[in-house]
């Protein structure tokens, strides 16, 4: 394999379409990688473990996630770290309007916290 197109022709054959067919089936492929090869995940971890440090007490902080995994990296370290005041319980979804206005917020989850003392 040379060829970014083999990889999604691969891709194609072997992966499962979505329920809702919306999303290729090269789509996860081309994540993973990239979540991957940009540590994507040990960045926000590391940045949500340092927070605390340049965040004043009553400052917020704001995550926005569009993968599951990071969602549960920024809930985890919310509700793990005790300088931090969860002020969305459950996160914030786009509505409808929003998602027909922008497709591409469909699966975007904010979650909202405060430092304390």
């Amino acid at each position: 394999m040379t060829k970014v197109g083999e990889l999604v022709e691969i891709c194609r054959r072997c992966v499962p379409r979505s329920r809702n067919h919306d999303i290729h089936p090269a789509t996860r492929t081309f994540q993973a990688l990239r979540i991957a090869v940009n540590d994507e995940l040990g960045g926000l971890t590391r940045t949500l473990q340092s927070a605390p440090e340049w965040i004043a007490p009553g400052g917020r902080v704001a995550v926005i996630s569009f993968h599951s995994l990071e969602d549960r990296i920024v809930k985890n370290a919310f509700r793990e770290d005790h300088r931090w005041e969860i002020l969305t319980k459950k996160p914030l979804r786009p509505t409808d309007e929003e998602v027909q206005a922008n497709p591409r917020s469909r699966s975007a989850k904010l979650r909202v916290a405060k430092r304390v003392e």
